[in-house]
């Protein structure tokens, strides 16, 4: 007997799995929040240098103030980081009007042009937001990019939470670190917002990002570890979706909250909640017969037979049928595996390297898109809907195109278009602003059906022996591709054109990477790194598709997207 005959013993689609999973995913609405946050409290509002403070009394309107110390830039609008040394006084006529063709030909004639910085701070128009980190901190000109360093920061803390809530959960369970996670987004996300200091909220904002990835890992394995294997599909869809519609969720809190402060308490509150409910939750039996807790894992089957309603049949299952039911999982566990199999052969060396660069670039210009939303010159709470409900049909049509055309095919293509709408917008002039927002929404759209598809291709490239140590390089991968997307915009200080060359660039190089990876529609999972390697040099193999543990991988790791 396998341990899915237990759970079907005790109701494998009751009201237990059913409430357990809805209360797994609701946090899932708020991760993306968390994981987009920067896009509204790190929003860049119009500035420019405040006026000298000897005109501080002054009867000066807030324009005429205004006309005399900042001059214009090239477009007509008030430079944001230089100022007049002296208040230019002959620019206002002698009515009490000013003229902004008097001060073009002021500057034009040399006349008192010598320039400053703004040693008397900035002036900031509120009209968007009532306050955001930018104008709490000045975190502009000089400072700029500090900005993107707070993203950045973000993400690292994601990269990090990987590495060490992953062992954790191994050692000490899912329950646990899931209940952790919990409280310290929560606890982290409060701090963010009473944060006195820029570096205090890129330290909070680092545990919020360590926790995200925590509570990623552990709510994917109590979802999986506690369903059957036909309703993974399902449930693995629905997650995916729940993040989605957290897109959407994030625009309407932030249009309705315009203060940076106010947003992240928000976003940060309903974690508490998250926490407390989270003890209901019971430990992952498979865990606790692997962790030779045999005992407690049987109390919590007895558990789940009584809220299905099943209690007759849950009180059969021993001990002894426990740890029958997980002989094939401790036997398959046994044998060391690590990263470096990944690289020792030739062809499981190839596919590594591409499936890298895949998903580098995929997590790099998805979040170079999705962080940077200003550019458009868009409304952003606007532009923010649009560029969440294209998630929607994009995972509909690939999901669609890989199951008819194929994986490869999907996934080159959406990588190569994502590219080439983003480069083309390189051509489109900024007051071409529908077009530019169209080409970013497609590109956007392509780079969230390629997150797609490299999570089913991946989990069925790599073999059963090896697969969750690929899942985690490749996606470590993605973390990376995201920690140094948001650096990539301090550029535009050289060559405007510059981040979105690279944007555009890398998913159409990984694109045709993509082409040297073999096609695995309808082809057999690999279990061993010799299955790779024979699929590699053309010989087939016998065995039949194992379609329980691809749903498995596969959809499980569709959770992790949300992380």
């Amino acid at each position: 007997m396998a341990f899915g005959d237990l759970l079907e013993q005790v109701g494998s689609t009751g009201r237990f799995q059913i409430l357990h999973v809805t209360l797994l995913i609701i946090p899932v609405l708020l991760m993306a929040s968390h994981n987009l946050l920067q896009n509204f409290v790190a929003a860049v509002p119009a500035h420019y240098c405040s006026a000298h403070t000897n005109l501080s009394q002054s009867r000066l309107s807030a324009e005429q103030t205004l006309f005399i110390t900042v001059p214009l830039d090239k477009t007509g609008k008030p430079e944001r980081c230089q100022r007049y040394v002296t208040p230019q006084w002959h620019l206002i006529a002698e009515n009490g009007t000013s003229s902004s063709g008097d001060q073009g030909d002021a500057q034009d004639d040399g006349v008192n042009i010598d320039l400053q910085e703004c040693t008397d701070g900035w002036s900031y128009n509120m009209t968007e937001m009532t306050s955001t980190i930018i104008s709490d901190w000045n975190l502009v000109c000089d400072t700029r990019s500090l900005k993107e360093m707070g993203q950045t920061v973000y993400m690292g803390g994601v990269l990090l939470g990987a590495f060490i809530f992953g062992g954790l959960s191994d050692r000490y369970g899912r329950r646990n670190l899931l209940l952790f996670s919990n409280l310290l987004m929560a606890v982290s996300g409060t701090c963010v917002a009473f944060s006195t200091s820029f570096s205090l909220f890129c330290l909070f904002r680092f545990l919020c990002g360590m926790s995200l990835s925590g509570m990623g890992l552990n709510t994917f394995s109590l979802i999986v570890e506690w369903i059957p294997t036909r309703v993974r599909t399902v449930t693995g869809t629905l997650t995916g979706y729940c993040y989605t519609v957290g897109q959407l969720i994030l625009a309407v809190i932030a249009y309705f909250i315009r203060d940076w402060r106010w947003l992240t308490l928000t976003v940060s509150l309903p974690f508490y909640l998250f926490f407390l409910y989270s003890w209901w939750f019971l430990e992952s039996s498979r865990w606790l017969v692997l962790s030779n807790n045999c005992e407690e894992a049987v109390k919590n089957l007895h558990s789940v037979a009584r809220f299905n309603g099943r209690q007759e049949e849950g009180e059969k299952i021993d001990v002894k049928m426990v740890q029958e039911s997980m002989k094939k999982e401790l036997s398959s566990s046994q044998g060391t595996y690590t990263i470096l199999d990944l690289f020792r052969t030739s062809t499981m060396r190839n596919m590594t390297i591409c499936l890298s660069a895949v998903w580098l670039s995929t997590s790099f210009a998805y979040y170079g898109l999705a962080m940077d939303l200003q550019k458009f010159g868009v409304n952003i709470y606007l532009i923010q809907v649009i560029f969440g409900a294209v998630d929607i049909p994009a995972k509909v049509v690939i999901t669609v195109t890989m199951s008819y055309i194929g994986r490869r095919p999907s996934q080159c293509g959406a990588l190569i278009v994502a590219g080439v709408t983003i480069l083309a917008n390189l051509l489109v002039p900024y007051d071409k602003q529908t077009v530019r927002t169209s080409l970013a929404v497609v590109g956007k759209g392509c780079l969230a059906a390629s997150f797609n598809c490299c999570y089913l291709y991946t989990g069925e490239l790599y073999p059963t022996i090896i697969r969750q140590t690929g899942m985690g390089w490749v996606s470590m991968m993605a973390r990376v591709g995201a920690m140094v997307a948001p650096m990539v915009l301090l550029m535009e200080d050289y060559r405007p054109w510059i981040p979105g060359l690279i944007y555009g660039g890398l998913p159409i190089l990984s694109g045709v990477a993509a082409v040297f990876l073999p096609e695995t529609l309808g082809s057999p999972l690999p279990d061993t790194i010799q299955d790779v390697e024979d699929r590699g040099s053309g010989r087939s193999s016998k065995k039949t598709p194992k379609e329980a543990i691809i749903l498995q991988d596969t959809q499980s790791n569709l959770l992790k997207q949300a992380a």
